[in-house]
C-alpha cells in the first residue's frame, strides 16, 4: 500500500469512526426522549376472519444516520445495547398497547408478537421474573405475550437455547419463529425450537398464486406444522389473489396490507 492509498485509508476509518459516534449518540436520544412511534399491524385467523392479535412494530424517527428502519436495527444489534434497547421497546410496546384500549376494549385479551433478538432471552443481565413484573404493571397476560425470533439471528447453541424457551414457556409465553423458509437455517431452527407459530417469510408470500414452486414449499411447512401443532402465518399478503390461494391451501392465519395495514391506534383487520 502506498503512502497516499494508506493516508486515505486512515481518513475513511476516522470518517466511519465519527459517523458510528454520531449514531450511538442519536441511538441513545432516540431512547432518552422515547423517539420511537409504535405501530400494531393486525393478524387474523384466514378461517373466520377474526383478529387474533397483533404484531408490534417500532419505527425510529427518518433522519440521515437512520434512513431507513433496517439501518438503525443493523446498528442496535451490532452495539452492546442490544438488552437494555429491547427492555426499552418492551415496555414502551406494552404501555402503548393498554393506552390503546380505551378505543378497542375487545382487544384487551389479544396476543402480542414482540420482536425480540435470541441472545435478549438468554442474556446475563436479565433479572429473572423482570418481565412478568412489567407485564403485571400492565394488566397483560403472559400468555398473550409471543416472542417473535427472525431465523436471520444467529442461534449458536440450539439445545441451550431450547432450554432457555422451555423456562418462558413454563411460564405462559409462547414463542414465534419469524421469516421462515428465508435462510438456509429453517428448518433446523422449525426442529429444535418447537415454535407454536411459523411465520412464513413474505418472499414465499409474493404471487404465490402464479409460482409453483413457492406453492409446494408452504405445503410442505404447513403440513409440517399441522403435524407438530403450530400455527403458520403468512406475512406480507397484498394481493386477493394470493389471499385467496392461502385461505384455500388451509393457512390458519395471516398478516400484510390485504388485511390492515401498521397503524399508530388498534384497528381490527378485515378479510375483503
Amino acid at each position: 500500500m502506498g503512502l497516499y492509498s494508506y493516508i486515505h485509508y486512515l481518513h475513511t476509518k476516522r470518517r466511519e469512526g465519527i459517523t458510528e459516534h454520531k449514531r450511538f449518540l442519536a441511538f441513545q436520544q432516540i431512547i432518552k426522549k422515547q423517539l420511537l412511534t409504535t405501530y400494531f399491524q393486525p393478524i387474523l385467523d384466514l378461517k373466520c376472519g377474526d383478529n387474533i392479535g397483533y404484531e408490534i412494530l417500532n419505527r425510529p424517527p427518518v433522519s440521515t444516520l437512520f434512513p431507513t428502519t433496517e439501518t438503525f436495527y443493523d446498528f442496535v444489534g451490532q452495539t452492546d445495547q442490544v438488552f437494555l434497547f429491547e427492555r426499552f421497546c418492551r415496555r414502551v410496546s406494552l404501555k402503548r398497547f393498554v393506552d390503546c384500549l380505551i378505543h378497542l376494549p375487545s382487544q384487551q385479551n389479544a396476543l402480542l408478537f414482540l420482536n425480540i433478538h435470541p441472545h435478549v432471552l438468554g442474556d446475563a443481565q436479565h433479572k429473572s421474573g423482570e418481565t412478568l413484573q412489567l407485564l403485571k404493571e400492565f394488566g397483560v397476560s403472559p400468555s398473550q405475550i409471543v416472542f417473535e425470533i427472525t431465523e436471520k439471528q444467529a442461534v449458536n447453541d440450539y439445545v441451550m437455547f431450547e432450554q432457555v424457551l422451555s423456562h418462558y414457556r413454563k411460564q405462559g409465553f409462547r414463542i414465534a419463529v419469524d421469516d421462515a423458509g428465508s435462510g438456509y437455517n429453517s428448518l433446523k431452527t422449525l426442529v429444535y425450537l418447537k415454535p407454536e407459530f411459523i411465520k412464513l417469510d413474505r418472499s414465499l408470500i409474493q404471487n404465490i398464486d402464479e409460482n409453483p414452486a413457492q406453492q409446494h414449499m408452504v405445503t410442505l411447512l404447513l403440513d409440517y406444522a399441522n403435524r407438530s401443532d403450530t400455527y403458520v402465518i403468512a406475512e406480507g399478503i397484498e394481493r386477493l389473489e394470493e389471499l385467496a390461494f392461502l385461505r384455500k391451501s388451509g393457512i390458519h392465519m395471516g398478516q400484510g396490507y390485504a388485511l390492515g395495514r401498521p397503524q399508530r391506534e388498534l384497528r381490527l383487520g378485515t378479510l375483503p
